[in-house]
């Protein structure tokens, strides 16, 4: 199967339209295998270990086939990277058509985040607010944000990864005193075995990232092991890599909340094409053109740091224990 992944590998290297992650062009890998594309696309900076589950992603999708779907169309979220000023937060917005929920970063500077939470409720009257800290606030500094948040913006759907360690999110649990539920991100898909961490106390809502978390099997076997609410997004991947992504929301059981699986707006450029339409994707298979594939392919040098690299993840061994499970 190596040999395989190798030959079908194509590279593309997609403008990002506004700074996200402190990335201004993604670089995704895609595979071609018998049941479609996979997309293999583990951030720059991954070690072959945290790239591992990555690459199971990407091969269950293109050579297994899909599971049968419980649900046809996705309700997704706005993103709202920590951008300020009305005109730049509007156009962001506009990305997003029909969307009535936005996942707006924040965590940075706590006064660019409150003018931006309060722009983004202004550009769209009743949009529901979820926040993303990506585990950058200390318990205290949890505490009295939140709490002035909740104040100036009213209900707040969920915080995402507000602290960074279980112990923390545990502890914020207990002493919080505004209504917000808390959700887990990094938590769990950075999590050396996530099925051994204990987040009971802890969140109230489970991030399920089907390319970080091994792919839509896994995920689910992770959804169902934690039993907790879950929402489903993306890890800012190409339409190959959002369509595994949407076929995992398809397919659970219960899908309480809208999904970040529109990230495809921040791209620039793409190899593929998700319209939403008031508010929601549609799930149907998707091909990568020939034309994006030819005009956005990395230089042969860079072709060939991937191939190594995912000889170098493949030697480590996919029924790796403790990890396959």
């Amino acid at each position: 199967m190596l040999d395989s992944i190798l030959e079908s590998l194509h590279v593309v290297a997609l403008p990002t339209k506004t700074n996200f992650r402190s990335i201004e062009v993604r670089e995704v890998a895609l595979i071609r295998g018998p049941a479609g594309w996979g997309e293999f696309s583990p951030f720059l900076e991954y070690g072959p270990e945290e790239s591992l589950p990555w690459l199971q992603s990407a091969i269950e999708s293109a050579y297994l086939s899909p599971p049968a779907l419980l649900r046809s169309k996705i309700d997704v979220n706005a993103t709202l990277p920590a951008v300020n000023g009305r005109e730049k937060i509007e156009e962001v917005l506009s990305w997003y058509p029909g969307c009535q929920v936005a996942k707006i970063k924040v965590g940075d500077n706590f006064e660019d985040d409150l003018n931006r939470i309060r722009i983004a409720q202004e550009v769209i009257p009743g949009l529901q607010i979820r926040l993303d800290v990506n585990g950058l606030w200390s318990v205290q500094q949890a505490c009295q944000y939140l709490g002035e948040i909740f104040i100036h913006a009213g209900h707040i759907q969920y915080v995402e990864q507000p602290c960074a360690t279980i112990q923390e999110l545990r502890e914020l649990k207990r002493v919080l005193d505004v209504p917000i539920l808390i959700a887990g991100d990094e938590v769990l898909r950075k999590a050396k075995d996530p099925f051994a961490i204990d987040l009971d106390g802890a969140v109230d809502i489970v991030m399920l990232k089907v390319a970080p978390l091994g792919g839509i099997a896994r995920s689910l076997r992770l959804a169902n092991h934690h039993g907790l609410p879950v929402v489903v997004s993306s890890a800012l991947e190409s339409t190959i890599g959002i369509l595994h992504g949407l076929r995992l929301a398809g397919v659970l059981p219960k899908l309480n909340y809208a999904c970040g699986l529109a990230t495809g707006s921040l791209l620039g450029a793409d190899v593929a094409h998700f319209p939403i339409i008031d508010g929601a994707i549609e799930i149907v298979d998707v091909v990568p053109s020939i034309q994006s594939l030819t005009e956005f392919a990395v230089p042969q040098d860079r072709l060939l740091w991937w191939q190594e690299r995912i000889k170098k993840i493949w030697d480590l061994g996919l029924e790796k224990e403790g990890w396959a499970r």
